[in-house]
């Protein structure tokens, strides 16, 4: 039976529960272990600062990008795009998929209030991409600043829940 990824974390099978008398007899079930679909594809999200979508040499801009004009000269070029022209929001938006809005972050996180949108942190509803990817079976890392923590959770003392390991 395949694996139902429509809900998350994938649930652990349930067994019957062993009646033997003799632990020797006993059969252990297989061993819980999720697994990224056969054939998945591997996922990289380059995100790059201060960059306009004309500055690559993949689209006859100055900036030379041989590896990303190889791409692009195999058909391989992202064109539609949705940036909020704002640090804070375009990354909460690309490492979750969703709306900067349904992420809290409508600004940068130093300017986040108490507003609905504007609160600059991450709710738990909303799970990173890397982190469903992660729950899917993908091995997953993450380099570089993601700009997602409030002025006051940046300190030594935490909260450790939101910053900095949450993404």
């Amino acid at each position: 039976m395949p694996t139902d990824r429509t809900v998350l974390p994938i649930p652990e099978p349930t067994y019957p529960h062993s009646t033997v008398f003799d632990v020797r007899n006993a059969t252990p079930p297989p061993r819980f272990e999720v697994k990224a679909p056969a054939k998945a594809p591997n996922v990289l999200i380059v995100l790059i600062d201060d960059m306009g979508f004309g500055q690559s040499s993949a689209f006859g801009g100055p900036i030379q990008m041989p590896t990303v004009e190889r791409l692009a000269n195999g058909g391989l070029r992202y064109n539609e795009f949705h940036t909020t022209a704002l640090c804070s929001p375009t990354r909460t938006a690309l490492l979750s998929g969703r709306n900067h809005h349904m992420n809290n972050m409508g600004s940068i996180t130093e300017t986040a209030t108490s507003f609905p949108g504007q609160t600059g942190q991450r709710p738990n509803s909303v799970a990173p991409l890397a982190e469903m990817l992660r729950l899917n079976g993908y091995s997953t890392a993450a380099f570089g600043k993601s700009h997602e923590t409030a002025a006051w959770e940046v300190s030594p003392s935490g909260p450790t829940d939101r910053w900095p390991t949450r993404s």
